[in-house]
């Protein structure tokens, strides 16, 4: 249990700079930063996949055909919509509304375990859950008042922006059930592996997508400079750090914590890639959080350390008496 809570810890540190990069490249289209992101993944696993390849070589067809999906949808479709989702709305709306994950997973995970996983008793996992859920509903509260203090806002290109957080809710909601669920399946399997194998199977999506990209920029007469843009070097800057580390070994992180925590429990534990991304959209504003986001803050604090107390059901004994 401690291991897989300093796994996740390290993960959702490691998944907070995603945040960083729609708002330090905001001049780039999210099409671009999304596959801009996933291709350096593909590029950083080519060569961990030689070190690795004995064991990738143990993965089946069905083993790969499910890393393609989870490569798909949790990675180059989920940030094509928080990207987009960022440059539209700011930093502080997306990562609110991601910032209910830890609910939603917690809930729709303990709703999908079946009778061979340990399923948290929803009786305590509420107080965990209440003191989350009114953490973000703190800092949502906050970010929501400066929206509205704001006379150049434009409230249509803010709701497309929390639609597409939305999408990207959904997207994360089906990624680490599903993964957790493979993982746990095969514990022979190792997590590091595993993560190599996604970016693989990232690879080629990324590099349909981004020759897709430029294509349709050079048909559209878009004065955009491709391949790179107008700040090639802190785009393949950017772009390389938050392949290598919230990528490849964020994943890494992420599939330890999996495979020694129930996926319930875990789901909660995603609130550090919250607290993260706030961190950074601070620091990156150069602003103290306001007293009533450091409450937030706390609560979603509260609410993770109550979760680590928690401990699934036991399972019924194999052919227990029917």
């Amino acid at each position: 249990m401690t291991a897989g809570f300093l796994f996740a810890l390290a993960a959702g540190l490691m998944w907070g700079l995603v945040f960083v990069g729609p708002l330090m490249l905001a001049e780039y289209p999210a099409t671009l930063q999304s596959f801009g992101r996933y291709l350096a993944f593909g590029l950083i696993a080519l060569p961990l996949a030689w070190f690795d390849r004995a064991r990738l070589r143990e993965l089946t067809r069905s083993d790969w055909v499910e890393a393609l999906k989870l490569a798909a949808v949790g990675n180059v479709i989920y940030y094509l919509f928080l990207a987009s989702a960022i440059q539209r709305a700011g930093g502080p709306l997306p990562t609110m509304i991601i910032g209910t994950l830890p609910v939603v997973i917690a809930i729709t995970a303990n709703l999908r375990s079946g009778s061979r996983e340990a399923k948290l008793p929803w009786g305590r996992m509420l107080p965990s859950l209440a003191l989350i859920a009114a953490g973000i509903a703190l800092v949502n509260h906050v970010e929501i008042t400066h929206l509205r203090q704001d006379p150049g806002a434009d409230i249509a290109r803010y709701a497309l922006g929390a639609l597409l957080a939305i999408g990207a809710v959904v997207c994360w909601t089906w990624y680490p059930i599903r993964n957790a669920e493979w993982l746990r399946a095969h514990p022979d399997r190792n997590p590091r592996s595993w993560a190599t194998a996604q970016g693989l199977a990232t690879l080629p999506l990324a590099v349909i997508g981004y020759a897709s990209v430029w294509v349709w920029s050079a048909l559209s007469g878009d004065r955009f400079s491709m391949p790179f843009g107008p700040r090639p070097g802190d785009f393949l800057l950017l772009m390389f750090a938050i392949g290598l580390f919230a990528s490849w070994l964020g994943t890494v992180c992420w599939n330890e914590a999996s495979q020694r925590l129930p996926p319930s429990l875990a789901g909660q534990l995603i609130v550090f890639e919250t607290l993260a991304a706030l961190c950074y959209a601070f620091l990156l504003r150069r602003q103290w959080p306001a007293p009533e986001t450091l409450a937030g803050i706390a609560l979603l604090v509260a609410g993770v350390l109550w979760a680590l107390r928690t401990r699934p059901e036991p399972l019924a004994a194999e052919g227990h008496a029917s």
